[in-house]
C-alpha cells in the first residue's frame, strides 16, 4: 500500500491549540454580552443570488428522490430566519464554502463568525466590533473612513459622482486589467481591491463605511443620502476581515434585488439561482430591526498570531483536506 506523506496538519499544534484558545475568548466575549450560540444547516435547497459569490453545489437523496442542494456560503438567511422567529441576539461559529480560488488568505472551506444584535444599526454594531478586536487582537480603537472619501485619497476619483467611462479610464491608467468589465460597479471593485485595500489598516484595524447604493447587498439604504447604503467592511493590515450591515428588512424590496441579482448572473453568463423563498417568508414575517456582521476566524487568528497565511493557523487546506 502507498502511503502519502501528505498527511500531516498544515498547522503546527502550537498554533491549533492557539486556536482553540482564541476561539474560547471569542465565545467568552459573547457569553458575557448574553449573546446566544446557535447552529444551522451547511446544505440547503437554496443559495445566494450574488453575482460576486459563487456557491458549491452537491447531490444528495431526501424523500427517495436524488436532489441538488447547496453548500451555504454563509449562515446569514437561516440565522435571520432565527431572528424572525425570536430568537434574539445571536451568533454562530461555522464552516462556510465559497467556490474560490486557494491562497494566502482564502481557502474554498472556511470558517466564519457571523453575529446580529437587535436594536442596533450599523454605527452601534461597528462600535461593539471594535471593543471585540481590542479584546482578541490587543487593537488600539480602530479609524473609521468613508468609501467616497477613501477614492478620493488614493485616486482621486469620486465614485458617487464619476460615470461608467471616467472609472474605467482610471481603471485602465491605474491596473493591467486586459479585459473589458461590464460595469461601473465592476471597475470600482477592481480598483478598490487591487489599489485601496493594500493601504488601509495597516496600524490599527479600518472600517470602510458608506458604500455606494449599488452595492447594498443586503444593507439599508441611507435615508439621508440614497446614494450610500448602510454597509461597512473591517480590514486590517490590509487584509478584509469582514463585513456587515444595518440589515435590510423589507421582503419586497429584498425580492426585488435578488431578481436583479439573477438579471445581472445572466447578463455575465452565470447560472440563475432561484430565490430562497423561505428566507422572504421570515422577512414578510418581521425581522427585528437589528444589525450583523460575518468575519473570518482563519483571516482573524491568522492575524491574532502573527502569521502571514491562513494555512498556517488551519488544520487541513483544500490541498491535503
Amino acid at each position: 500500500m502507498r502511503v502519502s506523506s501528505h498527511w500531516k496538519p498544515a498547522a503546527t499544534i502550537t498554533a491549533l491549540k492557539e486556536r482553540a484558545r482564541i476561539l474560547k475568548k471569542i465565545r467568552a466575549f459573547f457569553d458575557a454580552r448574553e449573546v446566544t450560540e446557535v447552529e444551522t444547516p451547511l446544505l440547503s435547497e437554496f443559495s445566494i443570488t450574488d453575482p460576486a459569490i459563487e456557491a458549491m453545489s452537491v447531490s444528495y437523496l431526501y424523500a427517495a428522490k436524488q436532489r441538488t442542494g447547496f453548500l451555504q456560503t454563509s449562515p446569514e438567511f437561516a440565522m435571520k430566519r432565527l431572528l424572525a422567529a425570536g430568537m434574539g441576539d445571536c451568533y454562530q461559529i461555522c464552516h462556510a464554502f465559497r467556490s474560490d480560488e486557494s491562497g494566502r488568505f482564502h481557502n474554498p472551506e472556511f470558517t466564519l463568525l457571523e453575529w446580529y444584535r437587535q436594536n442596533f444599526d450599523e454605527k452601534k454594531l461597528i462600535a461593539e466590533i471594535d471593543i471585540f478586536l481590542q479584546a482578541i487582537l490587543k487593537t488600539d480603537s480602530a479609524e473609521k473612513i468613508s468609501y467616497q472619501s477613501l477614492f478620493k485619497k488614493y485616486l482621486n476619483l469620486d465614485p458617487l459622482l464619476s460615470n461608467y467611462k471616467t472609472v474605467k479610464s482610471c481603471a485602465e491608467k491605474y491596473t493591467s486589467m486586459v479585459s473589458e468589465l461590464t460595469s461601473k460597479e465592476a471597475y470600482l471593485q477592481l480598483l478598490f481591491c487591487e489599489l485601496i485595500e493594500p493601504e488601509i489598516g495597516t496600524k490599527v484595524p479600518c472600517f470602510v463605511t458608506d458604500f455606494p447604493a449599488e452595492q447594498a447587498s443586503l444593507a439599508r439604504i441611507n435615508t439621508e443620502d440614497k446614494r450610500l447604503s448602510c454597509r461597512f467592511e473591517l480590514y486590517f493590515k490590509g487584509i478584509e476581515l469582514g463585513n456587515g450591515f444595518y440589515e435590510l428588512n423589507n421582503a419586497n424590496e429584498q425580492y426585488e434585488r435578488f431578481v436583479e441579482d439573477n438579471y445581472n448572473r445572466k447578463e455575465s453568463g452565470q447560472s440563475e439561482i432561484s430565490i430562497d423563498k423561505r428566507f422572504i417568508a421570515a422577512l414578510e414575517a418581521g425581522l427585528p430591526d437589528c444589525a450583523g456582521v460575518a468575519i473570518g476566524i482563519d483571516r482573524l487568528i491568522m492575524l491574532a498570531c502573527d502569521l502571514q497565511s491562513i494555512e498556517e493557523v488551519m488544520a487541513f487546506t483544500i490541498s491535503n483536506a
